[in-house]
């Protein structure tokens, strides 16, 4: 008797049966819609000629997993919350609250038997669309026990996960327009603030780059989810010869397939638990005079005041110093003054804004000033703290024993260092970054002019480098660099430490992927402009021209950038890519192209060319030969531009082609 009466305090099946019979329509119409793709692949397998080619058994647990890993926690967020807002509906009406309360039926009964309804109504959709997908497994001879186990289990802790944090957000508010508010911003609040914060961030402080640093991504289980639960498939080329014509085709074979990552949903199914247990500690000290209420906890009035203040300046600050601002400033950073304007008007409409919400009136303005100055008080500090740089983030340069991989873009060309290989070349990295450091008031000060690059007759420079560090954390560089002729030939200046690096042996070697195992030369192509005609290049044809391009850099004759001066009148009339495979950091294969200009003295390529039947003696013609009259305008325009250059007593040069380019 004891044990009926504590079951009965936490479940009512009167209560069960009427929540599911009253919110049919919804578990029944994703039933049904979820039903379509199955009942769709049995028909298709009955009626395909080829049928034969989908029996096997790998096929549909890779299906499984595609399903589980990249559309169970999207359906899931979006179904969990309209679950949530009928169980849980009536919360937001007194007379509802009320009503439920004077049943006799004590709080646990209420809140565990309507979660499992909740759960029930999140769990028969998925029950009815996996046992017609047995069925079709079954018929097609294809049923993996395995493939459906790991998925079952992939679905029961991501739909718990979801209607638990769906049910969290149901006690926090007591507004059923605000449940779904407060539920998505949980959802995406941690990639908003990084987006924000980074976009913000990155208009004060020199050289930050990126708008996403996906540092707290996990605080967003959505993102999180469907970038790390990833489904690993291994493909094998097998030989199958036709039973009637005799011939034989080659054809890829799924051997292996595995759902990766799957211990996150065990983390999140955790992690929803313990949101469960907040959101029943919440009910119990719940008042029933709540219902209505846009935030129905007390003590979190104020962050929702405050936080709502915080978006509103950060994001609505931005949004009219974009508008009413940004067009009449010059140069990439943030105006200070203009912009605290902005962050306070806006931050002004979300005070007033969250006020009225939380006390239900238009009647908020008496007394509000301590509100609003504390308020401008947070937006000048943010300002002052990004402004002058008080956490030295612009002059931060990470030691090489801290990073796992660094990627450096700069001369039209990407580079991948690892520690253990590349110390000396990842040391040379760091000492241009400290010298660009070093010289921001030189480099903002010329930049920070409108049409810097067409006012100045000077060079300039993209450096883009990233630093992987231990523990999944980065630092990202950005830099428009100006390059002026005096400064490369000075030593310790950017210029002049860029320069060399870039134009060292080691750095020609990197350029076209000379002994490095990690990429792998597949084709490329040839075009000879003299002719109109096109080639395309084997692995073999790829790998003798990169040999042959190796040798020229080797002899001094290939690889040298030019920062200031154009070259193009005395280069052929030829163009060459060579294409590399390499793995991406995803496990996935990539390609990365390489341009090789060519120019009189690149003997080694040339013959190289001739061998393989792709140019003859008479192709060999500069763009001068072929162009005269572009050649002498442009030679013409650059000869002015230096003339005004030292009649001004400005050392420098003009823009111009470059070198090499690389795209991966």
């Amino acid at each position: 008797m004891q044990s009926k009466t504590s079951f009965s305090k936490y479940f009512n099946a009167t209560l069960l049966r009427r929540n599911l019979t009253r919110f049919w329509p919804l578990w029944g119409m994703a039933s049904f819609a979820g039903s379509l793709f199955p009942l769709a692949l049995l028909v298709q397998f009955l009626r395909d000629e080829d049928f034969y080619l989908w029996n096997r058994p790998l096929d549909f647990t890779e299906m499984y997993y595609y399903a589980a890993a990249y559309a169970v926690p999207i359906v899931s967020l979006l179904y969990a919350i309209l679950c949530a807002m009928l169980v849980w509906s009536y919360l937001y009406n007194s007379r509802s609250v009320g009503l439920m309360h004077t049943l006799p039926i004590r709080r646990e009964g209420l809140f565990f038997t309507n979660f499992l309804s909740g759960m029930a109504m999140m769990l028969i959709p998925y029950v009815i669309v996996g046992a017609l997908c047995v069925l079709v497994s079954v018929v097609g001879g294809c049923f993996d026990a395995k493939g459906l186990g790991v998925t079952i289990l992939a679905v029961l802790g991501l739909s718990f996960f979801y209607f638990a944090t769906a049910t969290a957000a149901a006690f926090i508010t007591g507004n059923t327009f605000a449940l779904p508010a407060v539920y998505f911003l949980l959802h995406f609040l941690a990639v908003m603030l990084d987006w924000l914060v980074c976009t913000f961030s990155q208009g004060f402080i020199f050289g930050l780059s990126g708008s996403y640093s996906g540092v707290v991504e996990w605080l967003s289980p959505t993102v999180y989810l469907e970038n790390h639960l990833r489904v690993s498939s291994t493909y094998e080329e097998v030989f199958q010869r036709g039973e009637l014509t005799g011939t034989g085709y080659y054809t890829d074979v799924l051997t292996s397939v595995e759902l990766q990552n799957l211990w996150l949903v065990g983390v999140y199914a955790l992690a929803g638990a313990a949101l469960l247990v907040i959101a029943w500690l919440l009910y119990r000290r719940r008042r029933s005079e709540s219902a209505g209420d846009v935030v129905a906890v007390g003590w979190m009035k104020p962050v929702f005041r405050y936080g709502v203040t915080g978006l509103s300046a950060l994001l609505g600050g931005l949004l009219l110093y974009e508008l009413f601002w940004r067009s009449f400033q010059e140069g990439r950073y943030y105006e200070v003054l203009p912009l605290l304007v902005c962050m306070l008007v806006a931050g002004a409409i979300g005070y007033y804004g969250a006020s009225m919400l939380l006390a239900k009136s238009l009647r908020v303005f008496r007394g509000s000033w301590r509100g609003l100055a504390l308020t401008a008080a947070g937006c000048a500090v943010v300002c002052a703290v990004l402004h002058f740089d008080v956490l030295g983030v612009a002059d931060r340069v990470p030691e090489v024993s801290r990073v796992e991989k660094m990627t450096l873009y700069t001369a039209d060309n990407n580079y991948t260092f690892y520690p253990g290989e590349d110390e000396a070349l990842m040391e040379r990295v760091r000492a241009v970054h400290q010298a660009i450091a070093a010289d921001r008031d030189y480099i903002m000060g010329i930049t920070g002019q409108e049409d810097w690059r067409s006012q100045l007759i000077i060079g300039d420079a993209s450096f883009h480098v990233t630093y992987y560090l231990s523990g999944g954390l980065k630092v990202n560089r950005k830099y428009y660099l100006p390059i002026s002729r005096q400064r490369l030939a000075q030593e310790g200046t950017y210029d002049n430490l860029l320069d060399s690096l870039v134009n060292s042996e080691e750095m020609k070697a990197r350029r076209i992927h000379l002994n490095d195992a990690r990429f792998a030369p597949t084709g490329g192509s040839v075009y000879v402009e003299r002719r109109n005609a096109g080639y395309d290049l084997s692995s073999r044809e790829c790998a003798a021209l990169q040999a042959a391009v190796a040798k020229d850099a080797a002899a001094g004759a290939w690889g040298q950038y030019a920062w200031l001066e154009s070259d193009w009148g005395g280069e052929y009339a030829l163009s060459l890519e060579l294409s590399f495979a390499y793995t991406g950091e995803d496990g996935n294969p990539r390609r990365n192209w390489i341009s090789i200009t060519l120019r009189p003295g690149m003997d080694n390529t040339i013959s190289c060319l001739k061998e393989l039947g792709f140019i003859t003696e008479a192709d060999l013609v500069t763009n001068s030969q072929l162009y005269p009259e572009d050649t002498w305008e442009m030679e013409e325009k650059f000869a002015q531009e230096m003339a005004a250059v030292e009649s001004a007593d400005v050392i420098g040069g003009a823009d111009g082609p470059t070198t090499v380019y690389v795209t991966g």
